[in-house]
């Protein structure tokens, strides 16, 4: 009886092993089968291997400056860059090992032992995704479903995805993959962007603790968002568990670890967006060259590049250094200038401000056109579809906006309520300006400003806006005098009235232009008439060499704006942009030789493959005699004429210089050849500088003509434009590395024209410069 009974347990007890096999080997067949199933796609489509090789991420087209710098990014939703693995820092990757996947370096892609801790322990003691789980996820999974057996499918793909990763990749380029995808918030795609973003560095650069706070940033960077306005103390204490980590696994001492914790993020927040950062206006410049370069440049497959997801790299001619000088330059001189301008066009002062000699009904006028010319009127009449009189009403209800200012010396942003119309008129109280610096020999650009604000005022002063020029136009009239007639800077002409008769030239009427201030007698050398802008020699000079010799010669120096052939043009009244003055002025420092500037030298994709390189552009337009007489004639400004402010210190003392030549005493030594231009009623301020290397022009002014200061004291060429040069200049002369040259201009040999004029006088050496151009100037 005993024995039937041990019998049946023993079936029962085999029966029940015979099942835990069956159900064991069926869960491990079904298992098995689920990720065969998975891998053949049943689940979904899975990566194959050319999908795992080069995964489908959108990369920013980044923009470098000639000195190796990132300038800016074209992105539309990924600011991505990538790195690799060696330009990571070692305490960056030991952060994030000893956080996110300690055994990462003895596991194929998924750690046995941490799944079975967290299946055992339902995740209370911690995840099981490793690195390279968490990057197909990234790459290929995407976010976890809320739905119970899609998220079961997703962690299957997840598993077989980052196995396959493993053999597909070293480890190395495992961690490098992972930190260029993730998204760390505020733009900052992967690691490059972060570190420039939250720390202003590579992340080569980056310390220990500022590593631990972007690691920490892996668990949720949304919740995780350092900035001051989100969670600083979530982030400082999430670093601080990254620290915990580090020392738990021995890649930090305890000490280093318990100073680090003690210590704030000290970020130093630099947003990367289109409209913020370094050298704004000339990026708005180049996202047009692009987007023409694009349109004419298909890929090998016949499809168009994306400027914004295909990873390209932009080499330019900028230097990050001197653009930087640049703007330094503009925003110190500029704030004080605006003081002045304030101060002088307040609504006590000038019931009519910020315009002058403008009647009531003309600025209503004015402020109607800009109104139907604005961003916010296009936007409510074509995207909105409201009628005039519904948008006009608009304008004149009071709404909150963030407005431009001048704060201590910089640029910032107010928050205050205003009428739209209001605003209009403020933004039009402040003075423009745009600026260029190149090479004379290779035609590069090395920096570019083209106004005061990127974000507030986008019109871009360098390349689009064009303004009258004034006397930095004469250059091109004593250049083709000297190239026709021969002449020397030291022969001399009468300073007397003089006039071109009616008809000649195709001018209706007689043209009789009147020196500043009414000053006339005597004899002037060339050198003195340029040096103090004589008009009456100006004007003699284009009558013997005729206006259209005179438009011929700018046209081959590079000036493309229309220009009419009439004698007035010798007085500067064609409106031209900085950008053709500068690459203009450029063939007289070149030894008359004109090279089109440059600003991109290279493009490639994100392979490295160049698919653009630029062809200098250049050509012979003067002999070398004749752009040196012309550079050693323009010396004269500086030695003698308004510019000689670069050179003394006298007025050191003097209430005007102090408050408003910002950076004097300059005190140059070297030799400078340059002209100031001033126009009617001060309207445009202007200079035009340059040394044997770098030809710098700056020019300054409202938005409307009518914006202008009153009195030629503060409104004129050297009180505008020239401390800007002179700012910029002595910054990049500091910065020995630039190189900039202190050296004569080159001689050519054999010189046949006199060029020095120390033995010659002028019998009349009263100054009647440009910086004394009064309101009854007759421009023609």
């Amino acid at each position: 009886m005993a024995t039937n009974k041990s019998t049946k347990t023993n079936q029962d007890f085999s029966k029940y092993i015979r099942l835990f096999w069956m159900v064991f080997l069926g869960g491990v067949f079904t298992l098995l089968l689920i990720f065969l199933l998975a891998s053949w796609g049943a689940f979904g489509k899975m990566p194959d291997h050319t999908v795992l090789e080069n995964p489908k991420t959108n990369l920013a087209t980044e923009i470098i400056s000639s000195d190796g710098k990132t300038l800016g990014k074209f992105y539309f939703n990924d600011n991505r860059t990538p790195v690799g693995y060696e330009e990571l820092p070692k305490h960056l990757i030991d952060a994030l090992i000893a956080t996110e996947d300690v055994r990462f370096h003895s596991h194929s892609g998924i750690d046995a032992r941490g799944t079975l801790r967290a299946f055992f322990f339902l995740g209370k003691k911690g995840g099981a995704s490793t690195i390279s789980q968490q990057l197909s996820r990234q790459l290929f999974v995407g976010v976890a479903s809320k739905s119970t057996i899609s998220r079961i499918t997703q962690k299957i793909k997840e598993w077989i995805i980052a196995t396959r990763l493993e053999r597909q990749y070293t480890k190395e380029e495992i961690i490098a993959q992972y930190f260029n995808i993730y998204d760390f918030g505020n733009n900052a795609d992967g690691i490059r962007s972060a570190s420039r973003i939250y720390f202003n560095k590579e992340p080569k650069d980056l310390s220990l603790k500022e590593s631990a706070m972007l690691v920490g940033m892996f668990k949720n960077s949304s919740l995780y968002n350092p900035r001051p306005e989100r969670n600083p103390i979530g982030v400082r204490n999430r670093r601080n568990v990254v620290l915990d980590q580090m020392y738990k696994y021995e890649y930090i001492t305890k000490a280093v670890k318990d100073s680090l914790q003690k210590t704030d993020l000290d970020l130093d927040y630099s947003p990367e967006s289109h409209r913020e950062g370094i050298a704004t206006y000339f990026r708005g410049y180049l996202d047009g060259f692009m987007k023409s370069w694009i349109k004419n440049n298909p890929k090998p497959d016949g499809s168009n590049w994306n400027l914004y997801n295909d990873g390209l790299k932009i080499y330019t001619t900028i230097d990050s250094r001197m653009q930087n000088y640049a703007e330094n330059a503009v925003q110190q001189h500029m704030s004080k200038l605006q003081a002045e301008f304030f101060h002088q066009n307040s609504p006590r002062r000038n019931p009519t401000a910020p315009f002058l000699e403008l009647e009531t009904s003309e600025i209503i006028d004015l402020l109607n056109r800009s109104m139907k010319q604005s961003e916010r009127w296009r936007h409510m009449k074509y995207d909105l579809k409201k009628s005039d009189k519904e948008i006009e009403a608009s304008f004149k209800k009071p709404t909150q906006m963030s407005v431009f200012a001048w704060k201590d010396g910089k640029a910032s942003e107010v928050d205050t309520i205003m009428k739209p119309t209001d605003s209009m008129r403020y933004y039009k109280s402040f003075l423009r300006t745009g600026m260029m610096s190149m090479n004379p020999q290779t035609g590069h650009v090395k920096a570019w400003v083209g106004g005061i604000n990127y974000r507030h005022f986008q019109y871009d002063m360098v390349n689009q806006g064009k303004r009258q020029i004034g006397s930095t136009f004469k250059p091109f009239v004593y250049t083709a005098a000297i190239d026709q007639l021969h002449i020397s800077p030291c022969d001399e002409f009468p300073d007397t009235p003089f006039c071109i008769e009616a008809e000649k030239f195709g001018n209706p009427e007689e043209w009789c232009p009147k020196n500043s201030g009414g000053n006339y007698g005597g004899q002037r050398t060339l050198k003195n008439a340029l040096a103090n802008s004589v008009n009456t020699i100006t004007a003699r000079l284009i009558d013997k060499v005729g206006p259209q010799t005179v438009v011929d010669l700018a046209k081959k120096l590079g000036i493309e704006s229309e220009m009419l052939p009439v004698p007035s043009i010798a007085l500067g009244t064609p409106d031209l942009s900085v950008y053709e003055m500068v690459g203009a002025y450029s063939a007289f420092a070149n030894q008359g030789v004109y090279t089109k500037p440059v600003m991109v030298t290279n493009i490639e994709d994100k392979n490295g493959t160049i698919l653009y390189q630029f062809k200098p552009e250049t050509r012979d337009v003067l002999s070398q005699e004749t752009a040196y007489v012309t550079v050693k004639l323009m010396e004269g400004v500086t030695q003698g004429g308004s510019g000689t402010r670069l050179r003394h210190r006298w007025a050191v003392n003097q209430p005007d210089y102090k408050e408003i030549i910002t950076g004097y005493p300059y005190e140059f030594t070297n030799p400078i050849a340059g002209k100031t231009g001033t126009t009617q009623n001060q309207s445009d301020g202007w200079f035009m500088g340059m040394v044997p290397n770098l030809v710098t022009g700056v020019w300054v002014g409202g938005e409307d003509r009518a914006v202008h200061f009153k009195t030629i004291t503060y409104g004129q060429g050297a009180a505008m434009a020239l401390p800007i040069w002179g700012l910029y200049m002595k910054s990049c002369y500091e910065d020995e590395e630039l190189d900039i040259s202190v050296e004569e201009f080159e001689a050519p040999e054999n010189l046949s024209i006199n060029v020095d004029c120390s033995k010659a006088s002028s019998t009349n050496t009263e100054g009647s410069s440009d910086d004394e151009v009064p309101n009854d100037l007759d421009f023609g």
